[in-house]
């Protein structure tokens, strides 16, 4: 199987799929995340993150930069 990587545009409740894929890559962490398990992302960042850690490590580096 030939995997993707998919371009999406984050909503606040959904994503819309710009580019055909099978998987997008996490903004932390590097790993790919398949799109039917793609659940942590954000919106104001267009990131995803492979879980809450990597969203948490996120959400900590933005808030130690302000």
């Amino acid at each position: 199987m030939n995997r993707n990587k998919a371009k999406l545009k984050f909503r606040p409740n959904s994503f819309e799929i710009i580019e055909n894929g099978d998987y997008v890559v996490c903004a932390v962490s590097g790993k790919n995340i398949p799109l039917d398990q793609l659940t942590y992302w954000n919106v104001d960042l267009q990131e995803a993150y492979y879980s809450p850690k990597e969203a948490k490590i996120r959400f900590e580096e933005i808030k130690k930069n302000k």
